[in-house]
């Protein structure tokens, strides 16, 4: 039974039964007050997010295991390919504690508005709209210290009340590793697509793919993390179309490198400090011998 925790009794009538939590078999298991607290049944939202992704035929995940390997700016990028190939695309920013999509976008300062229909995305082209918990930060210095269960609601927040329109495809950000975000994410599109969902005629809504591209570098650190996440993609059902390497051929001479002031929010007055840098370094080398 798939709603039967793995640490749960042998008669456990399971997460979902009218009796869990209350049946005799729940004696002494460690969920018991967990089980008979939890709302029973499908989620109700799943309709509203089937309906509401009826009209999105290909959504696509921007994966990574490791951070800082470009994967937001691969997605941004992705985004606007795809729009300049005249296709109606959004993207779709759901990394919660480190979102990038209206830097990467220059949509910063802008706002998203809400209508009795839902959540206007913001445009950055006519036919490339973007959602980012970014535009909802009062300041976007502003570190968001969320647990994971308002993370989820987010994401389906996201999922179930953006206006998006008919959509050719919806590139999705996730955050760094096979946590809370990917989870919710994952699930929500299976169940919003499985047989039965408004508007499915098979694993898709609209007749596209759910599918995720996974971005990498070359180290070996970096790969190792891949790895896992094609595991988690395989584990959830969904298919990986390719994994990027970036920064593959990235050479930095040392004449051209310069080091900044991060001190500033504003990057034209950040000073340059390359000369004192490089003394510093100097310094310690005649130090060491």
């Amino acid at each position: 039974m798939g709603d039967v925790p793995e640490n749960a009794p042998t008669h456990c009538p399971g997460t979902q039964s009218e009796d869990a939590g209350k049946a005799s078999a729940c004696a002494g298991c460690p969920n018991q007050s967990v089980c008979a607290s939890a709302p029973k049944g499908p989620d109700p939202d799943m309709q509203a997010i089937a309906e509401r992704l009826a009209s999105i035929k290909n959504k696509l995940l921007v994966l990574s295991g490791k951070g800082g390997v470009g994967k937001s700016t691969f997605a941004t990028q992705l985004a606007f390919a795809l729009a300049a190939q005249g296709k109606e695309v959004g993207l779709l920013d759901i990394d919660i504690c480190g979102p990038s999509a209206p830097k990467l976008t220059g949509l910063e300062g802008e706002e998203v508005h809400q209508s009795g229909s839902g959540w206007s995305p913001v445009y950055v082209e006519e036919n490339l709209a973007v959602m980012s918990i970014g535009f909802m930060l009062p300041n976007p210095d502003d570190a968001v210290i969320w647990r994971g269960p308002r993370k989820n609601a987010l994401i389906k927040q996201f999922l179930k009340d953006v206006v998006w329109g008919s959509l050719d495809y919806l590139v999705v950000d996730a955050p760094p590793g096979t946590s809370d975000e990917h989870i919710s994410i994952a699930q929500f599109l299976k169940a919003a697509a499985a047989p039965g969902a408004a508007g499915s005629a098979g694993c898709n809504i609209a007749g596209g793919m759910d599918a995720a591209v996974i971005v990498t570098t070359p180290q070996e650190v970096s790969i190792i993390d891949v790895r896992k996440e094609v595991s988690f993609c395989r584990k959830v059902g969904l298919q990986v179309l390719g994994v990027v390497e970036n920064m593959s051929t990235l050479q930095v001479g040392l004449p051209t490198l310069r080091f900044a002031s991060s001190s500033s929010s504003s990057s034209s007055a950040q000073a340059d400090l390359t000369a004192a840098v490089q003394a510093a370094l100097h310094a310690a080398l005649v130090c060491l011998g």
